[in-house]
């Protein structure tokens, strides 16, 4: 993003229109090139709620990029509660309270706090390049190097959670860091604090495989949580799959009035 570029003010009488230089020859995509800078611009409060930007057309045509890159940067920050579009209005910053910044825990430090005694064991922890898919999930160019984390938490010498994090290689703990250390402690520490997340979470019957790691029956029941989590900036920092007992964990979410 183009630093010298002026800041918005709260209210624009014309739609707002990103300065930035597309580099082509980064392995960054394209459409997060364009989205990653206005997440950063929203969340540090830049663009005010309400703020109208230019349409995808000309927004394709002003940055010389395709009318389905341009599209889809907007709809991603649309699916992270940052933009909504509405009819006669256009595409505009969301109200505060849908992307207010939280303090986004993790598992190690619910529990810690909560008075138990944790332990944790690394399952698998290996760096590679991406697939196609892990790229897609962490935003960046097919082939970046990324580390995979595959960890059992287990609470009290009983097994709690299965959980499968992916990284960008370059915020990624080490073996020895992620054992003894929570993920978001270790990223908030090294710069890289997780500000906003997008979550589902949902629930299905364990494997064989995950029953035994469990130590539960098979086909019981699990709690699953599927997490992207993004910097002030909006970079991905990680993606994340856990799966929980449900007979021995719950979910608890506050929630804010609209």
């Amino acid at each position: 993003m183009d630093d010298s570029a002026p800041r918005p003010p709260a209210t624009l009488s014309v739609p707002y229109r990103l300065e930035v230089t597309i580099d082509r020859s980064s392995p960054t995509p394209l459409h997060a090139q364009i989205s990653t800078p206005l997440a950063g611009l929203i969340l540090d409060g830049t663009l005010a709620p309400g703020t109208r930007l230019e349409d995808e057309v000309s927004m394709a045509k002003r940055l010389k990029v395709s009318r389905p890159t341009a599209r889809q940067a907007l709809q991603h920050l649309v699916d992270r509660g940052l933009l909504s579009r509405r009819r006669g209005a256009g595409t505009v910053v969301t109200s505060r309270h849908v992307h207010r910044p939280v303090h986004l825990s993790s598992l190690l430090s619910d529990l810690t706090d909560a008075g138990h005694a944790v332990e944790t064991q690394v399952l698998v922890y290996e760096c590679a390049p991406t697939t196609p898919e892990q790229a897609a999930w962490l935003e960046v160019e097919p082939g970046t190097e990324a580390v995979t984390i595959e960890r059992l938490r287990l609470a009290d010498g009983e097994p709690i959670a299965l959980m499968r994090n992916l990284l960008p290689a370059d915020l990624a703990p080490s073996r020895e860091q992620i054992e003894t250390t929570g993920l978001y402690d270790f990223l908030r520490a090294h710069g890289a604090t997780p500000v906003t997340a997008t979550q589902s979470i949902g629930a299905r019957n364990a494997t064989a495989k995950e029953a035994t790691a469990l130590s539960e029956t098979r086909r019981a029941a699990l709690l699953t949580m599927t997490r992207t989590a993004y910097d002030g900036r909006g970079r991905v920092v990680e993606y994340g799959t856990h799966i929980y007992r449900a007979s021995r964990y719950s979910f608890e979410t506050t929630l804010f009035a609209g």
